[in-house]
C-alpha cells in the first residue's frame, strides 16, 4: 500500500556526549523534503522542543506512516513511541544508525513493522509510492512471521541531486547557549556524507562502508544562502555535519573561496582529522579567514598502542602539530578522547586531561569506549565475550559496558568524570571565553558567571540522568578535581579584570580582599576558590583543597543545599539562594567586609539575600559604624 500522510519523529532526550551536537533533526528533514512532492502531507515533530505528546500530534495530523529516527540510547523510547503510533493504526518504520546495526532485533517487537537500513532518502521516496515492500532496496520488514532483508541499497553517489532540507518544516527556533556562540541562531548543513577513515569504534564505516561522497561547493553554498534568508540575515553558527569535513580539500579550499565572496556573519563547527590538517595547513588558514573557527578533532588518546589498535592512523605528533596549527590561525580546538580501551589503567586515563592541556587544546571531552553495535570493536568484544550490559540506552560513551582488565566498570565511569572536571577548571572557563572576545572586548561579570552556570547545570543534568546510581560520589569527585594550581597561574598571567567587565566601584569598594568560596559536603570543605581583589584589579584566583583561614569573606555552600537541576530559575536568583544558604561570620571585621561585597554588586534587597540574619548584620553593621572602619 502506498502512503499520504507522514509524521517523522525526533524522541525526546538524547543522551551521551553526541547530546550537545545532536540537536536539529536535519536527517528528518532531508527525508521530508525527498517525499514532501509525492504525498498529501509530511510533518517533523522534535519531542526535545515540544509540549505536547505524540498523542497530540497523531491526532493532529492522523498520519497513515509514521518513521522514527534512532541511536542507541534511543532505544527505549523509539519502541515506546511506535507501539503509540501502532495502537492509532499507523505503520511504523524505523531508521538511523541504530535501527541499521540492529534491525533483526528490532524486528522482534509487534510495533515496528519496518526498518530502513542506512541513507533513507531514496527508501522512503520507494516506500510511500509503492504497494509491496518486496523490491524496495534497504528495507527490512516482516512477512508471515519472518524477517525479511531486501538487499542493500547503493550509497547516493550524487549528492547534490538531493533536495536541499526542508527547514520550512521545522516548528521550533535553535538557539545557542555556550560561550563562543552566544547571540547567534543556531543551524546545521551536511556538505558530504561518510568518511574514509576505518576507526574499530566508529559508526560510520558500517553505515558507508568507508567511503566519503561530497556535495560541489557551489552547491552548498546555494544552501547555505538559502539557510542566510531564512534567518532573515541574522548572525549564525553553522554546525557542520559531516565527519570528516578535509575528507576533499581542494573542495574545502574551493567553498572557503566562495565564503570569501558572500562575506557572511556566520561561525562555523567542523570535525577534521589530525591528519588532514597536518597536510594542509594553508587550507587550515583560509578557513579560519572566513569563519570555519571552531574545530573537534578526534585526539583518541595519547598512546600509541592505543592509536594502532582502533586503527585511528595518526600518530601523537600528527595530534600536537594539528594543534598547533589550528592555535597559530586562531580557532577554538576541540578533541575528543575514548578512555577505558583494553589495556589502558588508571594512571594512563588520568594523564589524558592534562595531555589535553599540554598539547593547548581548548575544550575537551572523555568519553567512556562504547562499543555500538555493527562496528568491528563490538564484534571484536563480544567474540570474547567481554560485552556484560545489552541495555543499549546506556550506550551512550558515558557508561561501561564491557570489563577491562585494569580498571572495573564503576571505576571507569568515575575517570570519565574526574577527566572532564580535571581540564574543565576555571582557568579553562576563562580561556574559553578569552578566545570568544575581540581584541580589547570584555565579558559582563554577570554573563560570565550566566556561561559558566549553565555549562554546570548541562552537566549536573547530564550527570544525573545517567549516573544515578553513583550520583554523589560523581560529583564530589568533579569537585575535587576542581583544585588544581594551574588556575591561579593562568589568573596571575592574563588577569582577570582584562577579561570580565566588573560592575562599576566593584573592585572600589571592595578594595583589598580575599574573599573564600568554599564547597563543602554535609559541612565539610571539599574546594575553595579564593579571589585576591585590589581597587582596581583581581589579582588572581586560586583553587585549593579543603579551605583556608587567611580570607576576609568567607561564603560556603553546601552540595546538598544548591539545586542546579532547575533551569527556570534564573542565575542572579541562583547566586541569591546560594548567598542566602552560607550566611556565617567569623567575626565583625568579616560582617564589615560582608557588608562592602553586597553594596559592591548590587544585590539591592540585602534582607532579602540573608534572610533571617538581617537583624543579626543590621545590629553589627550599626557597631561598627560606631566603632569606625576595621583596617
Amino acid at each position: 500500500m502506498s502512503f499520504k500522510r507522514i509524521l517523522l519523529v525526533k524522541p525526546s532526550g538524547r543522551k551521551g556526549l553526541g547530546f550537545a551536537s545532536d540537536v536539529i533533526p536535519i536527517g528528518l528533514e532531508y527525508i521530508a523534503a525527498s517525499v514532501e512532492d509525492i504525498v498529501d502531507e509530511v510533518n517533523i515533530i522534535d519531542l526535545d522542543m515540544e509540549q505536547n505528546s505524540l498523542h497530540y500530534f497523531l491526532n493532529a495530523h492522523n498520519p497513515d506512516l509514521v518513521a522514527i529516527t534512532m541511536s542507541a540510547t534511543d532505544h527505549v523510547e523509539g519502541l515506546h513511541l511506535a507501539k503509540i503510533a501502532k495502537m492509532n493504526g499507523c505503520t511504523t518504520v524505523l531508521g538511523g544508525y541504530h535501527p541499521t546495526a540492529i534491525p533483526d532485533e528490532l524486528l522482534l517487537y509487534p510495533q515496528v513493522n519496518l526498518i530502513v537500513r542506512g541513507e533513507g532518502e531514496y527508501t522512503m521516496r520507494e516506500l510511500v509510492q509503492k504497494d509491496s515492500f518486496r523490491d524496495i532496496p534497504g528495507l527490512s520488514y516482516k512477512e508471515n512471521g519472518k524477517i525479511i532483508h531486501n538487499r542493500a541499497r547503493p550509497l547516493i553517489k550524487d549528492l547534490d541531486a538531493l533536495p536541499f532540507p526542508a527547514r520550512h518544516l521545522r516548528r521550533h527556533e535553535y538557539k545557542n547557549h555556550v560561550i563562543i556562540e552566544k547571540g547567534r541562531v543556531r543551524e546545521v548543513i551536511t556538505m558530504s556524507r561518510g568518511c574514509w577513515g576505518r576507526c574499530s569504534f566508529c559508526c560510520e564505516p558500517m553505515m558507508c562502508r568507508g567511503y566519503q561522497r561530497f556535495r560541489s561547493p557551489k552547491n552548498a553554498m546555494e544552501e547555505l544562502l538559502e539557510i542566510v534568508s531564512i534567518h532573515k540575515g541574522r548572525p549564525l553558527s553553522i554546525f557542520v555535519t559531516d565527519p570528516n569535513f578535509m575528507g576533499f580539500p581542494q573542495g574545502v579550499d574551493h567553498f572557503c573561496d566562495l565564503l570569501h565572496q558572500e562575506k557572511l556573519d556566520i561561525k562555523f563547527s567542523v570535525l577534521v582529522r589530525a591528519d588532514s590538517v597536518v597536510k594542509n595547513p594553508a587550507i587550515i588558514r583560509k578557513m579560519c579567514e572566513n569563519g570555519i573557527r571552531t574545530y573537534e578533532m578526534g585526539i583518541e588518546s595519547p598512546k600509541a598502542d592505543d592509536l594502532k589498535e582502533i586503527r585511528k592512523n595518526i600518530t601523537q605528533e600528527m595530534q600536537e602539530k594539528a594543534v598547533k596549527i589550528l592555535a597559530g590561525n586562531g580557532a577554538w580546538i576541540g578533541g575528543t578522547f575514548v578512555i577505558g580501551l583494553p589495556g589502558q589503567t588508571e594512571e594512563e586515563i588520568k594523564r589524558f586531561p592534562l595531555y589535553a592541556r599540554e598539547i593547548g587544546l581548548t575544550g575537551a571531552a572523555f568519553g567512556v569506549a562504547t562499543p555500538f553495535p555493527g562496528t568491528d570493536f563490538y564484534k571484536k568484544l563480544d567474540q570474547e565475550g567481554l560485552i556484560v550490559e545489552r541495555d543499549w540506552t546506556k550506550y551512550d560513551e558515558m557508561h561501561a559496558v564491557f570489563e577491562l582488565e585494569h580498571v572495573t566498570r564503576q571505576r571507569l565511569e568515575e575517570l570519565s568524570t574526574y577527566c572532564h572536571a580535571k581540564f574543565w577548571t576555571l582557568d579553562a572557563f576563562l580561556r574559553q571565553t578569552s578566545n570568544s572576545l575581540g581584541p580589547g572586548e570584555k565579558i559582563a561579570l554577570e554573563d560570565f558567571i550566566g556561561d559558566v552556570l549553565n555549562a554546570l547545570r548541562f552537566s549536573w543534568n547530564t550527570t544525573a540522568d545517567l549516573q544515578t546510581e553513583n550520583l554523589p560520589n560523581h560529583r564530589l569527585i568533579a569537585i575535587k578535581a576542581g583544585a588544581d594550581p594551574c588556575v591561579e597561574k593562568y589568573t596571575r598571567d592574563v588577569g582577570v579584570h582584562n577579561l570580565i567587565e566588573f560592575p562599576k566601584y566593584l573592585l572600589m569598594i571592595l578594595g583589598e580582599q580575599r574573599i573564600q568560596f568554599t564547597i563543602t559536603c554535609k559541612g565539610v570543605p571539599i574546594t575553595s576558590y579564593i579571589i585576591k581583589t585590589t581597587a582596581s584589579s583581581v589579582e588572581y584566583v586560586t583553587a585549593v583543597p579543603g579551605k583556608m583561614d587567611d580570607t576576609t569573606i568567607n561564603l560556603d555552600v553546601d552540595l546538598n543545599d544548591v539545586d542546579l537541576s532547575n533551569g527556570d530559575t534564573s542565575n542572579r536568583e541562583f547566586l541569591k539562594n546560594c548567598i542566602r544558604a552560607t550566611f556565617s561570620v567569623r567575626g565583625i571585621d568579616e560582617v564589615w567586609y560582608r557588608t562592602r561585597l553586597l553594596t559592591a554588586i548590587g544585590l539591592g534587597s540585602t534582607q532579602l539575600i540573608i534572610g533571617k540574619n538581617f537583624r543579626t548584620l543590621e545590629r553589627a553593621g550599626n557597631y561598627v559604624r560606631a566603632i569606625g572602619v576595621p583596617k
